[in-house]
């Protein structure tokens, strides 16, 4: 089990030395961040604006198969909507009850790539809409997580293809006796989820 927790460790640390390196690309490709807002150089949003590919020019080299599957694709912003709001509302509600810290929906939903003056507006809207449904993906993974850790914190016995964040937290598949004897220590074993470690 030890092994596992390190394992676990090294990918956040791995992950956050990522985040490092991403962090460095603000030199290389002119900008900063200042809060919220992106702010690119004068320099290298004159060569971006020459780089965008206007309207007219984008909708002529689309694809027709892919103009098509639009519809499908946009189809399930509706969903996607009302699952926002009914696990913003699920966490709102219960949170507080089972003692469980809430996710920064702001943490998960990033929307900062209409910055960008090479996209033109169909790229901006369909990178809205991917860095919405993404960031969305995680926000929900999160609480999900952290729900399961309070009412089933056990390991599954079958590979996993995407460990979520607390499950270093859950019991080990077939320890009965541990699931007697720490189900409500567990349940309550929040106290990483401090501001800076759920960035």
């Amino acid at each position: 089990m030890r092994n596992l927790q390190d394992l676990i460790a090294q990918i956040k640390n791995l992950e956050k030395e990522l985040f490092e390196e991403l962090q460095k690309k603000q030199d290389e490709f002119f900008y900063n961040i200042k809060g919220k807002k992106v702010r690119f150089e004068k320099a290298a949003r004159r060569q971006h604006k020459s780089l965008m590919t206007h309207v007219p020019t984008y909708l002529l080299h689309a694809r027709l198969r892919n103009i098509l599957t639009v519809p499908f694709i946009w189809a399930c912003l509706f969903p996607a909507l009302l699952m926002d709001l009914t696990v913003s509302a699920f966490q709102a509600a219960c949170f507080p009850i089972y003692g469980i810290p809430k996710v920064k929906r702001s943490d998960y939903i990033v929307i900062d790539r209409h910055s960008l003056a090479y996209l033109n507006i169909i790229e901006k809207v369909n990178c809205l809409y991917c860095s919405y449904f993404n960031g969305l993906t995680g926000y929900i993974q999160e609480i999900a997580a952290r729900t399961e850790q309070y009412w089933c914190p056990i390991k599954h016995a079958r590979r996993v293809a995407n460990i979520n964040s607390r499950y270093k937290k859950y019991l080990e598949y077939g320890d009965a006796e541990a699931y007697k004897n720490k189900f409500q220590e567990i349940r309550r074993d929040f106290e990483d989820l401090t501001p800076e470690s759920d960035k």
